[in-house]
C-alpha cells in the first residue's frame, strides 16, 4: 500500500471525471497533441495501434474540439428538366424539416370534387356492410341477396374511385414536378456541435450514399427519384468527423471513392446496384467536407490504398498509439480516473474502494508485460471493471471491493484464456502435458495464443533419424506453425551444428509441436526446440517438471520474448514447478506473491545455461561445458 500512497481517496466517487473527452484519454499525450492540431487546422488523421487503446475516443474528442461552424441541412428536390438528376439545396441546420412541412401543408389537391366523391363512396360502402350485419338475422333471403349485391357494387365502385384518385394524383404530381415535396437527406437539427459519424464496417451505399430500388417503375405510379435518395456517412459527416476503424477492410474501389470525396469536398449520390432502378439516378454533388479519422492495426499500413494513405500523410498526420505508459505516481492517479470514468459511463455499477482500484492497477501492471509500466488496453480493463461491478451488485454491496475484482478476473477472462485453460486441463488428463519425471527429446514449451495475453503450455518432441538422402538431412517440423516459428526452427540447426561438431546433414531431425490446433507463431519456442533436439542427439533425459520460453540467436544467446507473465501463469496451471525465462525478461515478471510461491523462476542468458538446468545429471554438466565452449 505504501507504493500507492499517491491515491488520496477512499472511493472513486471522490474522483472528478472530466466532462471533455480529450481530458478523459489516458496515456496518449502525443496523440492528443496531434489531434488538437488536426482540429484547429482540419487535418486528416490515421491512428495505428492495438485494439482497445482509445482510438475511437480520440476521434470523438477531435469532433468535440472542432471550431463551431454553421451546420446545414441538405434537401433533395425534383428536377423539372431531368428527373434522374435530382437537385440539391442547402439550408441552415433545423430549417430542412420546416421547409418540408411548409411545402406539404401548402399542397392541396386540385380536384376537390374527386375527393368528395371518393369520401362519399367510402361512407356508403361501410354503411352497406354495417346494415347487412345488423339486419341479417331478420330479413328475407331476397332482401339479403339484394343487400349483398348493393354492398358489392359499392365496394367495386369504391375500389375504382380509389384507383382513379390515386392514379390521377400521381400523374398530376408526375407532370408537375413543383408539386412534389423535397426530401431531407441530411438533418442536423439536433446537433449543437460538429457531427461525429462512426462508419466502421459500413457497406458501399451506407458510406457513399445510395438510391433505393423502386418497385413501381411504370404507369406513372413510380416513386419520384429524389424521394429514393439516401445520404451516406460521408455526407452526414459534413463539417465534422468521419471515423472508420479497420480502414483497410474497405474494398479498394471504395477507398478510391472516399479519396475523391475528401479531395472534392462534395460527392454526388447515385444507385450502387446495377440491377436497381436507382442506377440511372445521380444527384447534384452533395457537400462532404469532413475530417477523416482512420484507424487500424499495424497490418492496416500494408493494406490501405496507397493513394488514400498518401492523402492522409500529405494533408494530415499518422500516429502510432501507445500500448503502455510508465508506472509513475501521476499515471497511477490517471488510471484511477479511468476506473471512475468507466463507472460513470456504465451507470449501473457501484464505485470502487481504494483497495479495489489498487488491484485493477496491479492487473494493468501485469498486462503491460514490462516492469515499471502500465497497460493502456483500456477496453480490456473496462471489461474487468464492469465484471467486478456486476459481482458487487449481485452481492448487494454498495462499493466494489478487492474481493470482487479478484473474483471478476476468473469471470471476465478472455476467450483465449478459457481455451488455454481447457487445453491444459484436457492435455493433463490424457498426459499430453507431463509435469513429473524425465524423458528424452521431450520438453514443455510456453507460448501465447495469437493476439491475446493468454498463455499456453506447449509440449514439444524431437527425434533424430538417419537422413533418407545422403548428405541431405533436414529439420522437419510438424504442427500448425506460422512463418516466424518455422524460421526459428531452422535457426536451431546452426547452434546444434556449432556445439556438436557433428555433420547433421547425415541426420533428419523431426520436431513435433504436439496437438497445436490453435497454431503457433513467433520464435519464443526456439530454446525449447533446441533443448529437445540436443536431448534427442545426446540421449539425455529432460526434466518434465520444467517449462521454458525464450528466443534463440544463432550464437546461442537467449533473447527476450513477450507475454512472460501469461506464460508463467500457464505453466502454473499445468502443474509445472520450474520455469526458465530469458535473463533480460526477469524484471518483467509481475505475478502476485501467491503465484510466485507455486513456481521457481530460472533466468538464463544462453542455451548452455538452459541445458544445465533442464537435463539430468551427469549429462547436464558434460553437455553444458561443450556448448559453453562452442558459443564463447
Amino acid at each position: 500500500m505504501k507504493m500507492f500512497k499517491e491515491l488520496d481517496f477512499k472511493t472513486t466517487k471522490e474522483i472528478d471525471v472530466p466532462k471533455k473527452l480529450v481530458e478523459q484519454v489516458v496515456g496518449q499525450d502525443r496523440s492528443i497533441e496531434i489531434i488538437k492540431k488536426a482540429a484547429s487546422q482540419r487535418r486528416n488523421v490515421l491512428l495505428i495501434g492495438e485494439p482497445g487503446t482509445g482510438k475511437s475516443m480520440i476521434g470523438q474528442a477531435l469532433a468535440e474540439m472542432l471550431p463551431k461552424e454553421k451546420l446545414v441541412d441538405v434537401l433533395c428536390l425534383p428536377n423539372v428538366k431531368d428527373e434522374n438528376n435530382p437537385r440539391v439545396k442547402m439550408v441552415p441546420a433545423g430549417e430542412g424539416k420546416k421547409v418540408m412541412i411548409k411545402f406539404k401543408s401548402a399542397m392541396v389537391p386540385r380536384d376537390r370534387s374527386l375527393m368528395f366523391i371518393f369520401a362519399l363512396f367510402l361512407i356508403l360502402s361501410i354503411s352497406s356492410f354495417v346494415f347487412e350485419w345488423i339486419t341479417s338475422a331478420e330479413t328475407s333471403e331476397i332482401l339479403k341477396a339484394t343487400d349483398r349485391v348493393v354492398g358489392t357494387l359499392f365496394t367495386i365502385t369504391f375500389m375504382i374511385m380509389f384507383m382513379l384518385f390515386f392514379t390521377t394524383y400521381r400523374m398530376r404530381a408526375g407532370s408537375d414536378k413543383t408539386a412534389l415535396p423535397p426530401k431531407v437527406i441530411v438533418d442536423n437539427s439536433d446537433k449543437k456541435t460538429a457531427p461525429f459519424i462512426e462508419a466502421t464496417g459500413t457497406h458501399e451505399g451506407a458510406l457513399l450514399g445510395d438510391v433505393k430500388h423502386d418497385p413501381f417503375q411504370t404507369g406513372g405510379l413510380g416513386t419520384p427519384p429524389h424521394e429514393r435518395v439516401d445520404a451516406g456517412a460521408i455526407h452526414k459527416a459534413n463539417k465534422g468527423v468521419l471515423f472508420i476503424d479497420e480502414i483497410a477492410t474497405l474494398k479498394p474501389e471504395m477507398q478510391v471513392e472516399l479519396l475523391t470525396a475528401m479531395q472534392e469536398k462534395k460527392f454526388a449520390i447515385t444507385g450502387r446496384s446495377e440491377r436497381s432502378a436507382g442506377a440511372m439516378v445521380r444527384t447534384e454533388p452533395v457537400p462532404s467536407d469532413f475530417i477523416l479519422v482512420a484507424a487500424g492495426n499495424i497490418q492496416t499500413v500494408q493494406n490501405i490504398h496507397p493513394a488514400l494513405r498518401n492523402r492522409i500523410r500529405g494533408y494530415g498526420y499518422e500516429v502510432y498509439m501507445n500500448t503502455t505508459i510508465e508506472d509513475t505516481p501521476d499515471n497511477r492517479k490517471r488510471m484511477a480516473q479511468v476506473i471512475a470514468q468507466e463507472v460513470v459511463k456504465d451507470g449501473k455499477i457501484p464505485h470502487f474502494t481504494k483497495k479495489a482500484v489498487i488491484e485493477i492497477i496491479r492487473e494493468s501492471q501485469r498486462m503491460s508485460g514490462r516492469k515499471g509500466h502500465l497497460s493502456l488496453k483500456i477496453r480490456t480493463l473496462g471489461g474487468l471493471i464492469r465484471a467486478a461491478g456486476d459481482i458487487a451488485k449481485e452481492d448487494g454491496a454498495k462499493l466494489v471491493d478487492v474481493k470482487h475484482v479478484i473474483k471478476a478476473k476468473g469471470v471476465s477472462s478472455s476467450l483465449e484464456k478459457q481455451i488455454g485453460d481447457r487445453f491444459i486441463k484436457e492435455k493433463r488428463e490424457y498426459q499430453v502435458i507431463r509435469n513429473s519425471g524425465a524423458e528424452v527429446g521431450r520438453v514443455n514449451g510456453l507460448a501465447v495464443i495469437a493476439e491475446s495475453d493468454s498463455g499456453l503450455t506447449l509440449p514439444i518432441e524431437a527425434t533424430v533419424t538417419p537422413a533418407l538422402a545422403r548428405e541431405h538431412g533436414e529439420i522437419i517440423a510438424t504442427g500448425k506453425l506460422g512463418e516466424l516459428a518455422k524460421e526459428a526452427v531452422k535457426n536451431v540447426g546452426a547452434v546444434i551444428k556449432k556445439y556438436s561438431g557433428k555433420d547433421i546433414s547425415t541426420f533428419d531431425i523431426h520436431i513435433q509441436f504436439l496437438q497445436t490446433y490453435e497454431g503457433v507463431e513467433g520464435d519464443s519456442a526456439s530454446i525449447s526446440v533446441a533443448a529437445a533436439v540436443i536431448s534427442a542427439i545426446e540421449k539425455a533425459a529432460i526434466r518434465q517438471d520444467t517449462a521454458m520460453t525464450g528466443s534463440l540467436s544463432v550464437r546461442g544467446e537467449v533473447l527476450p520474448v513477450g507475454g512472460i507473465n501469461a506464460k508463467i501463469e500457464a505453466a502454473i496451471g499445468a502443474g509445472i514447478k520450474r520455469v526458465i525465462i530469458p535473463k533480460t525478461n526477469e524484471k518483467d515478471v509481475l505475478l502476485d506473491k501467491e503465484s510466485l510461491k507455486k513456481v521457481q523462476i530460472i533466468p538464463a542468458g544462453d542455451i548452455a545455461s538452459v541445458v544445465n538446468e533442464i537435463l539430468q545429471k551427469p549429462h547436464s554438466t558434460r553437455i553444458y561445458k561443450k556448448i559453453k565452449k562452442a558459443i564463447q
